[in-house]
């Protein structure tokens, strides 16, 4: 007579044990997009219930002037970020010239100066008291603005200037790769049937490009609507100066959520033309015919007016910030020692590191559950969770702080009922809900960058881990996470670097006397006492320059 084994096999319990733990991490994603995407659908709730009713008042009176400068200045900064990025993007691609290999990198540092540094920086150069017109007037014997002519500095035109300066690498970054990544053959071709160097760039060079110009153009007009520091410095009103003015001027939380609806759908409207424009483009490159791109030699006056195509954009985005807050700086030392300073770079450290780590665990367990899925459905969560990236600071802040704001009083009240301890605000009175902020407004960074090292990891490394009996948080941790740290590592530091840059976000959710290096700028530039904002704009630039030197690394061609 034979036992019977009553054993389960070892393999149902383990296979049980998977599948709860799939479900637990399906179940975290659907959480963390849940809060991702919760201060937008705030905003929208907001707009659409307000306490007060503005918005026939706003539409008789200041919105259209608000809708009207934005759209003028959209309109300006699309026109010279998309001319400046794409023709230094071809002549450092398709050339060399003079300063052209240090060019294709110094044409990136811009990205690490903030629109609102640069603007300080122009008109403290320029304006009536500024290093040139003084000099010129001494000079020439000019005593008053009235013996000579000089362009206005506080004008919408020069706010376009400083926008396009800061905000053009986007479009350069991303034609310059587009240029690269064609085929040698294709311009052969152009040129043996005549084409000469515009021709050919007008015909092939524009054309196979188009989709990166459109999507660098489309990040440099997000970036014009969510401005503050740089429209506000200029005196120009937009829809996000308007939010400012009706939320802490004004008082009406609800007029500011439907200003803040307006961005929004501005944001919307730019994303969807971005989709429309390259959806019938598709350009490939045949792998059998494809020759990596020479660059041609130019030589004379072609050649030096190449470099200074490329010098003139790299000064006035660069050069000119660092060379006025590097001379304020000299000028004044005690600055660096100034009150105040160290306090806003322990803030700005612990609330960006604090929220770097936090976005990028959270896009960790977000794309790691829905990759699990392997369902359709919840595919569809990645690209929903990165509006608060399209989101402007000031938006984000209105749809976290007045919900926030509720919470905490409802959780303070009940505090006291319970314990008779006043507990305070726990939330808006801390850095909780500028953490949180900054969570939303980069989360859709770290989610790229994330998904994107998930997809270079191998399948069949997580298969042999599974099927030696790791979990899924066991293969996460023994298999992805060591392949992908340069990819976290990147992740953290870009995060971080725009926690840093952060300026309306900043503003409006900071505890009373709360500092960040972004804030001290604003402030202490506001003031006209620029030698004091000196220090802060160094520190900021410095950490942006390490942000660019990772970025110009990773997309070496």
């Amino acid at each position: 007579m034979t036992e019977q084994n009553t054993q389960q096999p070892p393999s149902v319990p383990l296979l049980a044990r998977f599948r709860l733990a799939l479900d637990i991490w399906s179940l975290g994603a659907g959480l963390i997009a849940l809060l991702v995407l919760a201060p937008v659908l705030s905003v929208i709730w907001i707009a659409f219930h307000p306490v007060e009713n503005i918005w026939p008042h706003l539409i008789s009176t200041v919105l259209p002037r608000y809708l009207g400068n934005t759209v003028l200045l959209m309109g300006g900064v699309g026109v010279l970020t998309a001319v400046v990025g794409t023709v230094t993007a071809w002549l450092v691609a398709m050339y060399r010239f003079p300063g052209s290999r240090w060019l294709d990198y110094a044409l990136l540092f811009p990205l690490a100066i903030p629109g609102y540094v640069g603007a300080y920086a122009l008109v403290d150069f320029f304006d009536y008291s500024g290093a040139v017109q003084t000099a010129l007037r001494a000079s020439f014997g000019w005593e008053t603005s009235r013996d000579y002519w000089f362009p206005a500095m506080r004008t919408p035109q020069m706010a376009v200037l400083v926008l396009s300066a800061a905000l053009y690498p986007y479009v350069y970054l991303l034609a310059r790769a587009a240029f690269r990544e064609q085929s040698n053959c294709t311009y052969e071709v152009a040129r043996a049937l005549g084409s000469g160097a515009l021709g050919v760039f007008w015909r092939v060079g524009l054309p196979l490009a188009r989709p990166s110009i459109a999507m660098g153009v489309a990040l440099a007009l997000m970036e014009t609507v969510a401005d503050f520091g740089t429209v506000e410095h200029f005196g120009v009103q937009t829809l996000t100066t308007g939010i400012f003015s009706v939320w802490l001027s004004g008082g009406n939380a609800g007029g500011a959520a439907q200003i803040a609806l307006v961005i929004l759908a501005i944001v919307v409207l730019l994303l969807g033309i971005e989709r429309i424009s390259r959806r019938n483009a598709r350009f490939h490159r045949m792998a059998r015919a494809s020759r990596p791109l020479e660059p041609q030699s130019l030589r004379g006056a072609g050649a030096w007016a190449a470099t200074l195509v490329c010098a003139v954009p790299f000064g006035l985005g660069f050069v000119l910030p660092v060379g006025v807050m590097l001379g304020h700086a000299i000028q004044k030392p005690e600055a660096w020692v100034s009150k105040g300073l160290f306090q806003a770079l322990g803030n700005t450290v612990l609330v960006g590191g604090v929220a770097a780590a936090l976005t990028v665990g959270g896009a960790l367990f977000l794309v790691y559950g829905v990759r699990m899925a392997r369902r359709g459905v919840p595919r569809l969560i990645l690209p929903v969770t990165s509006v608060g990236y399209a989101a402007p600071g000031a938006v984000l802040a209105v749809g976290v702080l007045i919900p926030l704001a509720a919470l905490d009083h409802r959780l303070a009240d009940a505090i006291l009922h319970l314990t008779g301890y006043e507990p305070g605000l726990l939330l808006t009175g801390t850095a909780a809900a500028l953490v949180l902020a900054y969570v939303v407004r980069f989360f859709g960074i770290a989610q790229g960058a994330v998904d994107s090292a998930f997809g270079r990891v191998s399948p069949s490394l997580p298969l042999a881990a599974r099927s030696l009996g790791r979990g899924p948080s066991g293969t996460l941790t023994a298999v992805y996470l060591p392949l992908m740290r340069g990819s976290v590592a990147t992740a953290l530091l870009m995060v971080f670097v725009d926690c840093v840059k952060e300026l309306p976000a900043t503003l409006l959710l900071r505890p009373f006397n709360y500092n960040t290096l972004a804030t001290r700028v604003y402030e202490q530039a506001s003031l006209e006492r620029l030698g004091d904002a000196a220090p802060a704009a160094l520190l900021v630039m410095l950490v942006g320059l390490a942000a660019v030197w990772v970025m110009a690394h990773t997309n070496r061609a």
